[in-house]
């Protein structure tokens, strides 16, 4: 995974649940994303870009690590 901003991203399907780790080792949990966001995510060529546009705005969000 090649990102600035983004270290790690892991999905619970069954939840809709999306994990990422930042590069600055904060962790935070979506909830309610859809697969096919985050399969347009791991699959888009600017993740950072992708996930600032397209998710932190538009799903709930807590931090569990930091």
């Amino acid at each position: 995974m090649k990102s600035v901003i983004l270290r790690s991203v892991a999905y619970d399907e069954s939840k809709k649940i999306l994990e990422i780790e930042f590069q600055n080792g904060l962790v935070y949990q979506f909830s309610g994303v859809p697969a096919k966001v985050y399969a347009d995510l791991v699959q888009s060529k600017e993740m950072g870009k992708y996930f600032s546009e397209k998710i932190r705005p538009k799903f709930h969000s807590k931090q569990i690590v930091g």
